[in-house]
């Protein structure tokens, strides 16, 4: 099985993709052998063009068969890798699937906008997407009512439970390009006061599987360098 994914600006490592992180920590949490390859694509192989032509990674190479949408490579995956050979990621809870689901959405107007009359009404709006993630993670699930039911708020370590789910591979690398982004062009760095997402956040970077998995920050703000900007004065 392999795996080409975006190369970094030097083409010497990962880039900034969101969507290959998410396959790459896919393939990591189901503890599958395959190989990596970076893909610069301003030099792309013929081969890879002769692949998936006009596609860009991440692409599957999987028995000699090509797959380049990401979400049923997904699907393909966790219907393929699946137990008792390999750990299952789907989520327990629908709800997990879809908290999160705005803040990519809100923080592109965030860090596109330019203008500093908008800016107020912008940051709210995002971080108005991050404190209802946030809830959703203060929020106990049904699992941990049921071993204690006076629980007023949940202690897991990420969005479904306390292990990694499809969910968390899709969310987390979009929640570093976030923190980086939003640093650089705002000065803004996601609340401590936020309990839910900053345990959250603070859990997913322990594991190896994401922490190891994410581009280098520079490569994040090179891929953002021509569309986000610094307010004017």
């Amino acid at each position: 099985m392999r795996m080409p994914v975006l190369a970094s600006d030097d083409a010497e490592s990962v880039g900034n993709c969101p969507f290959c992180q998410r396959l790459f920590m896919i393939l990591w949490l189901k503890g599958i052998n395959f190989t990596l390859t970076t893909v610069d694509m301003r030099r792309a192989p013929d081969v890879l063009k002769d692949l998936a032509p006009g596609s860009q990674p991440p692409f599957l190479i999987y028995n000699d068969e090509v797959k380049t949408d990401t979400n049923k490579i997904e699907e393909f995956l966790e219907e393929k890798l699946a137990p008792p050979n390999y750990t299952k990621l789907g989520c327990r809870y629908k709800e997990s699937n879809t908290s999160g689901q705005d803040i990519f959405r809100k923080f592109s107007a965030y860090i596109k906008n330019p203008n500093p009359g908008l800016n107020s009404m912008l940051e709210k709006q995002f971080l108005s997407t991050l404190v209802k993630l946030s809830m959703y993670l203060d929020t106990p699930l049904p699992h941990e009512l049921d071993q204690n039911p006076n629980i007023a708020e949940s202690t897991r370590l990420y969005l479904d439970g306390d292990s990694f789910t499809l969910a968390d591979c899709n969310l987390l690398p979009k929640l570093n390009i976030i923190k980086v982004v939003c640093k650089e062009y705002r000065n803004f760095d996601i609340p401590r006061e936020l309990k839910g997402l900053t345990r959250y956040l603070d859990n997913a970077y322990k594991q190896e599987q994401f922490r190891y998995t994410c581009p280098n920050e520079s490569e994040i703000l090179i891929a953002y360098k021509s569309v986000a900007k610094y307010l004017t004065k």
